[in-house]
C-alpha cells in the first residue's frame, strides 16, 4: 500500500503519512495515532509489556536487593564493634533474612 493509499484511507495527506512512519521509527508516535492506523489498516493494536524474568527471579532479585540494602546497614554497625561479618557467611545470612524478615513485606516501597 503506498504512502497516498494509507493517507486516503487516514484522511491524510502522503506527507502526514510520512511523518506517521518517521514518528514511529523515532518511537515517537502516540499510541492513538498507531491505534488509527491499525484501523485503517483492518488491523488490530496490540500493546504489551514482556518481563524480561519470570515473576519468581523478579520478586527473589528484589529481596535480595532489599536484604543486601537492610543487611549493610546492620554491618556496618557490628563492623564498628568489631564483630564484622564473613563474607563466607554472607549468602547463608542473605537467605535467612529474606526467609524470616522479608516474609509478607512489600518489597517494592523504597524506604
Amino acid at each position: 500500500m503506498s504512502g497516498r493509499q494509507l493517507g486516503k484511507r487516514l484522511g491524510i495527506t502522503p506527507q502526514s503519512v510520512a511523518e506517521l512512519e518517521r514518528s514511529e521509527t523515532l518511537g515517537t508516535i502516540q499510541l492513538k495515532t498507531l491505534r488509527r492506523a491499525a484501523e485503517a489498516l483492518d488491523c488490530t493494536l496490540v500493546y504489551a509489556l514482556v518481563p524480561n524474568a519470570s515473576l519468581a527471579a523478579t520478586v527473589e532479585a528484589r529481596a535480595r536487593k532489599v536484604a543486601l540494602r537492610d543487611l549493610a546497614r546492620v554491618s556496618h554497625s557490628m563492623a564498628l564493634e568489631d564483630q564484622a561479618v564473613r563474607d563466607s557467611d554472607l549468602e547463608e545470612r542473605i537467605r535467612a533474612y529474606i526467609e524470616q524478615a522479608l516474609r509478607g513485606r512489600d518489597l517494592w516501597d523504597e524506604p
